[in-house]
C-alpha cells in the first residue's frame, strides 16, 4: 500500500460566522483521498469497505459528480474541460467522505486533476446543499490561480445556494494547499469589503492502510450521520440567533 497515491487526511474543520450574527464551531474529522484508478487496490479484501456494494463503508459512483454511467474520473475531467476548454490527462483524486452505514452526504468533495506530467491542474469543488441535496460544481484552473508560496488563491462570484442563512449576491475568496503532508483549504464569503462567514480544513497524511482504516471507522463512527446531523444542529443555533433566513433562489422564479 505504500506505493499508493491514495491517502487518509485527519485534522480539523471549523466555520466561522462574522456578520449578521456571530456563531462559530469546530470539530475533528478524517476524510479519503482516493485516487480514482487506484479504487480496487485500495478496498482490496477489506471486510469493511467496498466499491459499489453494500458494507459498513463504501465507495458508490452515483454519489458523486455527473451521470453514474459514466466513470467518475472521466466525468470530472469534461467538467474540467467545459469549464477550460483543457482536458486534463493525469490523475484524478477525490478527498471527500464516503458512503457509511448506507449513509452518503459530502457538504463539499474536491477533485484534484492533474495534468500528464502528474503536476496539478486544476481543483473542483462539488458542493452539496442543505436541505435541498443539489449540487454544483465550480472549476478552478490552477493557471488562474494566484501563488502566495504554496497556497493557490482564487476569488469569484457566488452561482450556488448553499444554506438559507446566506444570501446569493456574495463573493467567494478561496485558497487551497496541494495536497502533500497536510493539506489546508480556507473559504471566505464577502458582501462587498466584510467578511460574513470563513471556513477551514486543516488535515494530516495519514497512511492508507488496514490500520489507517480501521482507525476512520472506530474514530469517526457514523461520520456522514453526524455531519447532516450537525448541520442541521448548527442551523437551529442560528435560527434562534435570528439569524436572516433566504429562500431559495427558484423560490423567486430564478436557477440556483
Amino acid at each position: 500500500m505504500s506505493a499508493l497515491a491514495s491517502a487518509i487526511y485527519e485534522g480539523r474543520v471549523a466555520h466561522r460566522r462574522h456578520a449578521p450574527t456571530t456563531h462559530g464551531f469546530d470539530y475533528r474529522m478524517a476524510q479519503l483521498y482516493l485516487d480514482l484508478d487506484e479504487l480496487d487496490a485500495v478496498f482490496r479484501e477489506r471486510w469493511l469497505w467496498s466499491v459499489e456494494r453494500s458494507n459498513l463503508a463504501s465507495f458508490r459512483r452515483d454519489d458523486f459528480l455527473g451521470d453514474p454511467a459514466m466513470p467518475l474520473a472521466q466525468a470530472v475531467r469534461e467538467r474540467v474541460q467545459a469549464a477550460t476548454g483543457e482536458l486534463p490527462a493525469g490523475p484524478v483524486r477525490l478527498l471527500a467522505h464516503l458512503r457509511y452505514a448506507g449513509y452518503s452526504f459530502n457538504p463539499v468533495a474536491f477533485y484534484y486533476c492533474h495534468d500528464g506530467d502528474d503536476a496539478l491542474h486544476s481543483i473542483v469543488a462539488e458542493i452539496t446543499n442543505t436541505p435541498w441535496k443539489q449540487r454544483h460544481a465550480y472549476v478552478l484552473p490552477v493557471s488562474a490561480a494566484r501563488r502566495r508560496g504554496r497556497a493557490l488563491h482564487w476569488d469569484f462570484d457566488k452561482a450556488f445556494h448553499v444554506s438559507p442563512f446566506m444570501a446569493m449576491a456574495r463573493r467567494y475568496a478561496w485558497s487551497f494547499t496541494p495536497p502533500g503532508e497536510d493539506l489546508r483549504v480556507h473559504m471566505e464569503v464577502c458582501d462587498g469589503d466584510v467578511r460574513e462567514f470563513d471556513a477551514t480544513l486543516a488535515l494530516q497524511r495519514r497512511t492508507l492502510d488496514a490500520a489507517g482504516l480501521g482507525r476512520v471507522l472506530w474514530r469517526y463512527p457514523l461520520m456522514t450521520a453526524r455531519v447532516i446531523a450537525g448541520i442541521h444542529w448548527q442551523a437551529l443555533r442560528l435560527w434562534l440567533k435570528r439569524t436572516p433566513v433566504h429562500d431559495h433562489p427558484s423560490n423567486a422564479g430564478h436557477r440556483a
